[in-house]
């Protein structure tokens, strides 16, 4: 054959030299290629590889124990049927690792590692039964060895190596695993119960913290023997009662609550469920109902100034014939003087010249053209519209009694109330007639 090739080659010097030109490209692509895709894998961190590795020859030692165990106690002496069938614990050992891996990779998130779900608790199960034929073969001694260096060692690597990786990648995960939450919570538990479940605190700060419960259960006893009265004065010592106000108070409270725990026994708690049945739902109510309820409650002269802010086009006819609608009758006379005490001032007096040097060049005056023409003025005598102002001029006098001791002046009655000089005149004789109020 070689010798054909040759001679068609010799004969044909040309087509061989284009064939062996377009081998040896195929061979450089590919050679590229496959270098290209090398690349672009990420290959595993060393330590799952380390990690695998000895998870590997643990498994190794182990099928060499079920080797012996398959000739000794399950009478496989034909070596083609003893080769086929020794190991189909560790392939099912390492077949459950492998789709454990690819479990705790799918369900892996940012704040937790993943959990390796059903094969993840075979990988235990075929790992305490694989302790089965190393005890029978080796006996005690020798069984507990070829078992903690086979098949315990290799369930224990191949956990680690399936979860390693994405320990790598997630520092901060959190394992979901069953032996990783068996194993958080009883660390927890054995924290607290050594007095250490409380992070940042320093070794004084725990050796004060013993010395106090010491101190409050010695305390609480009904009669101290001398060493009992000994070890209550060290305890108090080591806590440092008497320097650390914090570490004093906290002493005594705890000491108050367990001199007194038996009174909680006669404490009255409500029952819950009482005050759920007196929870009953409340109807809905519409806005329109609820806004309408509030303005009956309020003052008239109020509730005229919140409808005419809500209506600030509408006429003095208009709010009366609105606050009719809602219930709250009221005169054309006492909307016009609601509505003018509503308003700004029409003219601000001229300042003071700063200090700068700055004058005022002119008087800014509004002129308000929205009032109505039949408005009566607020300085002229009107019995009805003094008796709606007065409960107003009642409280302005109230607390004006209670900040200064001394009846409110025209002056304050002036700025409260929006009115001039006339008026604060007539609400300050109404006010006198009928004496001070409470």
């Amino acid at each position: 054959m070689n010798s054909t090739l040759t001679a068609w080659a010799v004969a044909h010097p040309w087509p061989a030299t284009a064939l062996t030109a377009v081998g040896l490209a195929l061979l450089a692509l590919a050679a590229w290629g496959t270098a290209r895709a090398l690349r672009q894998l990420k290959p595993p961190p060393s330590s799952v590889l380390v990690a695998a590795l000895a998870a590997a020859v643990c498994t190794a030692y182990s099928a060499d124990t079920s080797w012996r165990f398959a000739e000794d106690h399950l009478g496989m002496t034909d070596t083609t049927e003893r080769a086929v069938m020794f190991a189909a614990g560790e392939i099912a050992l390492l077949a459950c690792a492998v789709m454990a891996r690819a479990n705790k990779a799918a369900t892996a998130e940012n704040g937790t590692a993943g959990t390796a779900g059903v094969p993840g608790v075979l990988v235990w199960c075929i790992t305490g039964i694989q302790i089965v034929p190393a005890l029978a073969e080796r006996g005690l001694l020798g069984g507990l060895i070829r078992a903690a260096f086979g098949p315990v060692a290799a369930g224990l690597l191949w956990h680690l190596a399936m979860g390693l990786e994405i320990r790598v990648g997630r520092p901060g995960a959190l394992s979901t695993g069953l032996p990783a939450v068996i194993g958080r919570e009883l660390r927890e538990r054995l924290l607290s119960r050594l007095g250490l479940a409380t992070r940042d605190r320093s070794a004084e700060q725990i050796t004060r913290d013993r010395a106090t419960a010491t101190a409050v259960r010695l305390a609480s006893r009904a009669h101290l023997g001398p060493w009992g009265r000994h070890r209550l004065a060290a305890a108090v010592a080591r806590s440092c009662a008497a320097v650390h106000a914090e570490q004093r108070h906290r002493l005594m409270q705890e000491l108050a609550a367990r001199r007194n725990a038996l009174g909680l026994r006669t404490v009255a708690v409500p029952a819950p469920w009482d005050a759920v049945a007196d929870e009953a739902p409340q109807p809905t109510r519409r806005p329109e109902i609820i806004a309408a309820r509030e303005l009956r409650e309020m003052h008239p002269v109020d509730a005229i100034r919140a409808t005419a802010s809500a209506h600030p086009d509408a006429d003095v006819p208009a709010l009366r014939a609105l606050l009719g609608d809602l219930g709250i009758v009221v005169s054309e006379t006492q909307v016009g003087i609601a509505l003018k005490a509503l308003a700004p001032a029409h003219t601000r007096a001229l300042g003071p010249a700063s200090a700068a040097g700055h004058k005022r060049r002119g008087v800014h005056v509004r002129i308000d053209t929205d009032t109505p023409p039949d408005a009566p003025d607020a300085d002229q005598p009107d019995a009805d519209a003094d008796r709606a102002l007065l409960p107003d001029a009642r409280r302005v006098d109230h607390d004006h009694r209670t900040e200064h001791g001394r009846p409110a002046s025209l002056r304050a009655l002036q700025a409260a109330l929006r009115i001039g000089q006339t008026r604060a005149q007539r609400m300050r004789a109404l006010l006198d007639a009928e004496g001070p109020h409470s």
